[in-house]
């Protein structure tokens, strides 16, 4: 087995399952940056959609840290999964944001958790070592 950079041995996954979760985390990481992004900066349309979600603009902050924080880690192949799993609740929130108080389409957010929970499942092995890793 190889060893990433947190000293984990790699499990041993297809070299296809392998290249598939790595564009689900690029992807991932471009498409959540940018998002969080545009909610750190104040994207005008960022700050109205949160303004009629009604918890806050602190919720946008919060929202845009835990964005680009998961789209870092979906880049560190020892914490990819990890990012994958900060961002399944994320995603299902804005599923339920766009379904019962903004409107519109929920259609991105169900395909970026789909996205996301391939990967955390596809990672799983190297997130539950580093979570026993750092227990122990």
């Amino acid at each position: 087995m190889s060893t990433d950079v947190a000293g984990l041995a790699a499990p041993r996954i297809s070299k296809g399952k392998n290249i598939f979760l790595w564009l689900l985390q690029l992807i991932g990481a471009a498409v959540f940056f940018m998002s969080g992004f545009m909610k750190l900066s104040g994207n005008e349309q960022m700050v109205q959609m949160f303004d009629l979600i009604g918890i806050g603009q602190w919720f946008r902050y919060i929202t845009g840290v835990i964005e680009c924080a998961s789209a870092i880690l979906l880049l560190i192949p020892a914490l990819s999964g990890l990012g994958a799993l900060m961002l399944i609740p994320t995603m299902i929130g804005a599923i339920f944001t766009h379904l019962f108080i903004v409107g519109g389409s929920p259609a991105l957010p169900i395909g970026l958790l789909t996205a996301m929970t391939i990967v955390a499942w596809g990672r799983k092995e190297r997130t539950l070592r580093l979570i026993n890793r750092e227990m122990y």
